[in-house]
């Protein structure tokens, strides 16, 4: 079953016009508003077969056989979710972004660059927080081979040799690029699908390093410090959340936060 053909509750579809709260007579907005959720699918959950029971107080109600996620608690977790990550960059912190399912890949890279974090988007190699050395030996090394491919080392050597370590270069690229410039363990995660990324998960739950999450209804959001309850199978609705995180580090820095559009897609994902 597509979950676009669900039909959904009356109250899950309530507009807002995205105001948090009003103090001494100012209007402040909410970091993302129920509007952006539903037209994103964040609302979405998966068949009720699929669930965990832990998820329960984040679901609003079931629709032919489809969990409806409680946007309102979408709105809030989503606020405290930010309100952390923003907090924790302007004390210098640092965040990395996790998310190696098809749906994240594109919007944690792309996010993670926008707010010059670090982020990993093809596979989690096992160790990468607990063994942390070892994976700053690897990363010096594909940082040796990118400046000798730059700097003319590769042309001198036999065409054989050169065709290997090019092939090293590009492996350790696609799987470290993304934290190249980790210089220490990461201050925060952030998640998307802490269920596929459980390894990600134990290693920063050793070693009390906050992570925040996009749990979906098949996920234990007993496992997350900050969990947004949200459907990560649709890619409009990973890139919202993940817009949102990334937001949250600019203003961190005290950068500009940019709106950025929701792209054009179903934003929905066929379950298995």
């Amino acid at each position: 079953m597509l979950k676009e053909s669900v039909p959904v509750p009356a109250r899950v579809m309530a507009d807002d016009d995205g105001a948090a709260d009003t103090t001494g007579g100012i209007r402040i907005m909410a970091v993302v508003s129920m509007k952006q959720l539903l037209e994103a699918g964040v609302h979405f959950g998966h068949q009720t077969r699929r669930w965990n029971p832990k998820m329960k107080r984040f679901i609003f109600t079931e629709r032919n056989g489809i969990y409806i996620i409680d946007l309102q608690k979408t709105v809030k977790k989503t606020e405290e979710a930010y309100n952390f990550a923003r907090d924790l960059v302007a004390d210098g912190g640092k965040i990395l972004f996790v998310g190696t399912k098809k749906q994240a890949q594109e919007s944690i890279k792309n996010e993670a660059e926008r707010c010059n974090m670090f982020y990993i988007n093809e596979r989690w190699l096992g160790g990468m927080l607990t063994n942390f050395q070892t994976i700053e030996k690897r990363v010096k090394r594909l940082k040796l081979l990118e400046k000798q491919a730059e700097d003319g080392t590769f042309d001198v050597l036999p065409k054989k040799e050169v065709t290997i370590l090019k092939h090293e270069m590009e492996k350790l690229h696609k799987y470290l690029g993304g934290i190249k410039e980790m210089k220490k363990l990461p201050d925060a995660l952030f998640i998307i699908d802490p269920k596929k990324e459980e390894i990600a998960v134990a290693e920063a739950r050793k070693l009390h390093i906050p992570i925040i999450a996009t749990v979906d209804t098949n996920c234990d959001p007993d496992l997350i410090d900050f969990p947004i309850p949200a459907n990560d199978d649709a890619i409009r609705a990973v890139k919202l959340l993940s817009g949102k995180i990334a937001d949250a580090v600019l203003e961190g820095n005290q950068g500009e936060q940019v709106e950025e559009p929701v792209a054009d897609d179903t934003g929905v994902a066929e379950e298995n």
